[in-house]
């Protein structure tokens, strides 16, 4: 008899235990699928007095002018920079003109699950550096694609597509615009 109560008062913990509750189990995961403009910031000053820090030299300031003019038809939910003068001086225009503002974020830890979260569902702007925005573009992308940009050239625009959790690349040249 003690074996038959024992057994019961086991099966009824095991089968209330059983199942979630269906509201639960049939929420909607959030789809990561977003569209990615990365650019490297414009150009710098440079030579001993730059600092570690350099702001953008006159044709770097015309170049991002170029940006938010020739992304002007892109409709960006959020902007994103380094915490570097060169970078934001460069995100800068292109946020004012979609009435965003820049919001920084780490160059340490690229297209991280929090990003991805953030970002979902967006269009979003990401100025980098030479070396962190091919890398950013890798990690989208889950494969080593891009080397590092050469440290004179300032015009690529990588738009990266993430969607059904595939991504594509598209590789723009701006590197012939010259500042007039």
């Amino acid at each position: 008899m003690k074996k038959t109560i024992l057994l019961c008062t086991l099966l009824l913990a095991i089968i209330s235990c059983k199942d979630t509750p269906k509201a639960t189990a049939q929420a909607a995961p959030v789809s990561l699928d977003a569209t990615y403009y990365l650019i490297r910031h414009a150009d710098k000053m440079r030579g001993p007095d730059a600092g570690s820090d350099p702001e953008l030299n006159d044709a770097g300031k015309q170049r991002a002018q170029f940006w938010a003019e020739e992304l002007r038809d892109v409709d960006f939910d959020a902007v994103y920079s380094t915490d570097y003068k060169r970078t934001l001086a460069t995100a800068q225009p292109t946020a004012e003109a979609q009435g965003v503002n820049v919001k920084l974020y780490d160059p340490t830890h690229l297209y991280d699950a929090e990003f991805q979260q953030e970002t979902a569902g967006k269009t979003v702007l990401v100025v980098g550096h030479s070396n962190t925005t091919p890398a950013f573009v890798n990690a989208i992308l889950g494969e080593n694609k891009y080397d590092e940009i050469d440290d004179d050239l300032y015009g690529y625009l990588y738009v990266v597509t993430v969607k059904n959790g595939s991504a594509q690349v598209e590789l723009k040249d701006f590197n012939d615009w010259s500042a007039e």
